[in-house]
């Protein structure tokens, strides 16, 4: 009998345990619309080439004064984490300003950061009001560009989207938690 209730006070135990941390904390759950876009080696990217895999993305330029730059820097140390802790992750950046960034200078842009390119794309081919719309619909952020400047405003978050092309959450870019992300990311990455 005492054996008994060990083992029922054991299975009790596993699945409290198993129901903390299984899920993701604060999660968004947005609903991503499709997108066909292109890629820095002129290749198409869309919504369902990403489906099965799961990604961070950002909105950056390559023309950026001020938070692009440890935006990206952030992204590429993030990206170098999770490559060595097996953690099988993409990463989709948006430009935001697609009409200086062609497929050519986004490619250049980020081998200057070490970025590893055989998992991240940074996608460009859409106008200004393309990416500006689909940004606030699909990950409820900013990015417009001026008509007097040439930078753009735009949102600092990384956004955690599922194998379902969901956007999970999203975390500060500027100053990312770096642990939290990865702990989210196993948590998707174990799901079916």
């Amino acid at each position: 009998m005492l054996k008994i209730k060990w083992m029922a006070l054991l299975l009790f135990s596993i699945l409290i345990l198993a129901g903390c941390g299984g899920k993701i904390k604060d999660s968004v759950n947005w609903e991503m619309e499709d997108f066909h876009f292109t890629n820095q080696n002129n290749e198409e990217v869309s919504l369902g080439d990403l489906k099965g895999d799961v990604w961070l993305a950002d909105f950056v330029f390559t023309n950026c004064t001020t938070v692009c730059l440890p935006m990206m820097a952030n992204m590429t140390q993030l990206q170098q984490e999770l490559a060595q802790e097996g953690l099988d992750v993409r990463i989709v950046s948006f430009s935001v300003d697609p009409v200086v960034d062609t497929p050519e200078v986004l490619k250049s842009y980020a081998e200057n950061y070490g970025a590893d390119l055989s998992s991240w794309d940074l996608l460009t081919g859409y106008v200004p009001e393309k990416i500006d719309q689909f940004a606030y619909k699909n990950f409820k952020t900013v990015a417009r560009k001026p008509e007097d400047s040439d930078q753009v405003v735009h949102g600092t978050d990384f956004f955690l989207v599922d194998r379902e092309g969901v956007v999970r959450k999203f975390y500060n870019g500027l100053n990312p938690p770096t642990d939290e992300i990865k702990h989210d990311i196993e948590i998707l990455l174990a799901e079916e």
